[in-house]
């Protein structure tokens, strides 16, 4: 078979300008000149030797007699950080990756004094420093305690900025003590708290959304009290984002046969005729209204009437979105649960 010596580059011709030799150079030739490049390319670029700062804001909290919940601050995005490694003493018991800022070690020993640091790690594959340690001591177990906390009575919360909110809640009772309390967000812990506290910071949220937050009591056994009052927290848009896009005042309630939503229209500057239906983390269907009066304006009571077919007692996680008048989905609206009708 004959083969035809590949066409040079731009820069590769460019080089063999400078050198003197022809763009019609044997195969070999070009071969090497461009081996000969490549190398010189990676001889100017230094690797990446520079390992990223130690995480920071360390904190250990025993959830149970045989958990506790290690949480630190997110690295900077100047770091590249791409994933953290937890420690418990010189031991690794956890890798997660640059998202994740908190983790549950779990099969621990009660009555037991633990130590945890963390490591950052970038691209390259660069290790941090450990971080400052944060000590904690699991309490006694209680392993014939099969009594529940009652449920935080009250919470409340308010958003911090953009990508933060501080909730609050009313103390449990527990009949051999409550150990921590449990943030949940859409179903999932996100955050545990001390016995003795009644507020927390929450981070790392998304600006122009509505979170719904619920809180749990926890005891020494690991029982779990029911959801608190649920509250909803609505971040407000990043500097230059313009006002926020989610539906407000978000409502479901369920019928035999049906369910109805309502929300108040979000202000994106005309009326808005398209809202997206999510079901269960699922995009189910489009909601549109017809042109005129139906048309809901910004900030006007916006109702839909769904009619449905699934089984009395089949639970729904529902919220809504709205298209924006550049055609792109706006936040999404709070998130409430329903249990179907019969």
């Amino acid at each position: 078979m004959r083969r035809t010596a590949p066409t040079p580059a731009p820069a590769l011709t460019a080089l063999l300008a400078r050198t003197g030799a022809a763009p019609a150079a044997s195969a070999s030739a070009a071969a090497a000149l461009a081996a000969a490049a490549l190398i010189s390319l990676a001889a100017c670029t230094p690797a990446d030797t520079q390992a990223p700062p130690p995480p920071s804001g360390l904190t250990a909290q025993a959830g149970s007699a045989g958990s506790v919940h290690v949480m630190w601050r997110a690295a900077a995005a100047a770091d590249g950080v791409t994933g953290y490694q937890v420690f418990q003493a010189d031991r690794l018991v956890r890798e997660l990756p640059a998202e994740k800022t908190m983790t549950d070690v779990t099969d621990l020993t009660p009555r037991t004094a633990y130590a945890f640091t963390v490591r950052a790690k970038d691209a390259a594959g660069n290790l941090s420093r450990p971080s400052a340690a944060a000590e904690v001591t699991t309490p006694a177990a209680k392993a014939d305690d099969r009594q529940a906390p009652t449920a935080p009575p009250a919470t409340t919360g308010r958003p911090e900025g953009p990508r933060t909110a501080r909730l609050t809640w009313g103390a449990a009772t527990d009949d051999t003590g409550v150990t921590a309390y449990d943030v949940y967000q859409g179903g999932v812990r996100i955050h545990t708290a001390g016995p003795g506290e009644s507020a927390t910071t929450v981070t790392g949220l998304r600006p122009d959304t509505v979170y719904t937050f619920t809180v749990r009591a926890r005891d020494g056994a690991d029982n779990s009290s029911p959801d608190g009052p649920a509250v909803d927290v609505t971040t407000p848009p990043a500097d230059g984002d313009g006002p926020g896009t989610a539906p407000a005042e978000f409502a479901a309630a369920a019928a035999p046969g049906e369910v109805t939503l309502s929300w108040t229209a979000p202000d994106t500057g005309r009326p808005t005729a398209e809202y997206q239906l999510y079901v269960n983390e699922q995009p189910t269907t489009v909601i549109q209204f017809g042109a005129g009066a139906s048309v809901p304006p910004p900030g006007g009571r916006v109702e839909h009437r769904l009619t449905v077919t699934e089984p009395a007692g089949t639970v729904w996680a529902v919220k809504v979105r709205a298209r924006l008048p550049d055609g792109n989905w706006g936040a999404f609206s709070a998130e409430r649960r329903i249990t179907l009708g019969g």
